[in-house]
């Protein structure tokens, strides 16, 4: 009896180690790894001579099809895919009304968390990678406590909070939630910048016109970031909860967090590829196409998140991956402009680039960050390993081909990239989920809707 696919002649990677040894698929899972000339015959044969063999990339950091995004789950996946991610986790928002003029909202009327959970369900029918949700809750309401179990019966088993913007929830509502959410086993994850210091730092600037765009990163200060950080994990620790600090981008708020982290299983965070190699500098040359939220920082602080990687209180690689095109971020006045970037598509070879070519750190440190780590942090057993039974997600990677980053060849409906014109060396060649070529030389070759929703299970975090 035969099988469907080997991977031969390449290096295959986990999170502690490597082997040079061929890989067996049949169905949707890996079968083996080994000498191809102990599995049985193979329909296919993909030779990776020369190639890494990754595991695909889990990225829990994407925002598709929301207020927060124009792509859709089709065009964001489809950059994904190309970029060797095979799983990411999107957002389902709890819609809220305001109709004030300069308000994010898109929506007419408040919502449930249900009711978001079943959007972004039918919206992510046309995703080309699979995909999970995280719940966005935007509002003070309590009537959310009540809907936490069914969302964790239906596999969402993790809680996204603001603690800034319009949707920001203050630290009382944080407090209670925090106890809701670990009474569930789930997973309380949050965007952390304390808002009086954000908000009234914006006003100056704009009372005295300072709208040039080299002055944003002033209005949400690192220390910022690390006090709603330091209160955040505080709850945390007090309610029992298991949480996960989105998008850590300074040396401060890594601080706080590794200050925390006592036995390593409850407090858990990532931070993303441009704040480990961008600088604020890159508003002077992008302008506001280069506005995220937390900003850009220094050289320091990219130094710092290294070091935090090393001592894994940074633990996972995402991208927040957002994705607007120039007309809404091409401005005159840097606080009419939006936050956020498309990198999905970018971030393994951007990743590779920095840390294993320009600071020769290894390619398990990689899968650890970007594989991995994600996958056992966010409830998904069978994906983030090459390991026989689970899922055949895997990335066929060249290490030595060079590429220049140009927006012109995005997935992404973003019509820029903030890494434009940047030369790395490294490149996905084809990506497999569950077994089946969804991306080959830089081709999507699947159809829209091969991308599955995944039920997520509650993790139970050991110690890093």
């Amino acid at each position: 009896m035969g099988i469907d696919t080997v991977i031969s002649n390449g290096t295959l990677v986990w999170a502690d180690r490597t082997r040079e040894c061929d890989l067996a698929i049949d169905g949707e899972k890996i079968v083996a790894v080994g000498d191809r000339e102990t599995f049985p015959s193979a329909t296919e044969e993909i030779d990776a001579s020369g190639n890494y063999v990754l595991p695909g990339l889990v990225d829990p950091h994407v925002h598709l099809e929301c207020y927060y995004s124009q792509d859709s789950y089709e065009s964001g996946t489809r950059a994904a895919a190309l970029g060797g991610v095979t799983t990411c986790i999107a957002f389902a928002w709890q819609a809220w009304a305001n109709d004030a003029p300069d308000s994010m909202s898109t929506f007419e009327e408040d919502g449930t968390l249900l009711e978001a959970i079943d959007r972004h369900k039918r919206r992510g029918e046309d995703a080309l990678v699979d995909f999970g949700l995280h719940g966005g809750i935007t509002r003070p309401d309590p009537a959310v406590y009540d809907e936490l179990g069914d969302a964790v019966s239906e596999g969402v088993t993790s809680f996204k909070m603001f603690t800034t913007y319009e949707i920001g929830l203050s630290n009382g509502f944080l407090d209670k939630l925090f106890e809701e959410i670990a009474e569930h086993d789930g997973i309380a994850v949050l965007h952390t910048e304390d808002d009086d210091v954000c908000e009234a730092r914006t006003e100056r600037l704009k009372d005295q016109g300072r709208g040039d765009v080299e002055d944003y990163p002033g209005t949400r200060p690192a220390f910022a970031e690390a006090m709603a950080a330091d209160d955040a994990v505080r709850m945390a620790r007090e309610a029992g909860v298991q949480y996960y600090g989105f998008h850590t981008s300074c040396g401060a708020a890594g601080d706080v967090l590794a200050d925390a982290q006592d036995d390593g299983t409850q407090i858990r965070a990532e931070t993303c590829p441009h704040y480990l190699t961008l600088d604020q500098s890159a508003y002077e040359t992008q302008g506001t196409l280069a506005m995220i939220a937390p900003p850009l920082r220094t050289q320091r602080d990219i130094e710092a998140l290294f070091d935090h990687l090393e001592r894994d209180t940074l633990s996972v690689i995402s991208t927040d991956h957002t994705s607007f095109q120039k007309y809404k971020k091409e401005v005159d006045d840097w606080w009419d402009s939006t936050f956020g970037a498309n990198s999905v598509q970018r971030s393994l070879p951007v990743f590779h680039d920095e840390a294993i070519v320009s600071r020769d750190y290894s390619y398990p440190f990689l899968v650890r960050l970007m594989c991995t780590r994600p996958a056992e942090t966010f409830g998904l057993p069978n994906k983030g390993t090459l390991d026989p039974g689970t899922d055949a997600d895997v990335v066929i990677f060249d290490p030595d081909a060079t590429q220049t980053i140009r927006a012109a060849d995005n997935e992404s409906v973003s019509d820029y990239s903030i890494y434009e014109g940047r030369e790395v060396v490294g490149q996905v060649e084809t990506t497999l989920v569950r077994g089946s070529v969804v991306a080959d030389g830089g081709e999507i070759k699947r159809e829209p809707g091969y991308g599955n929703f995944i039920e997520r299970e509650c993790p139970d975090w050991e110690p890093l």
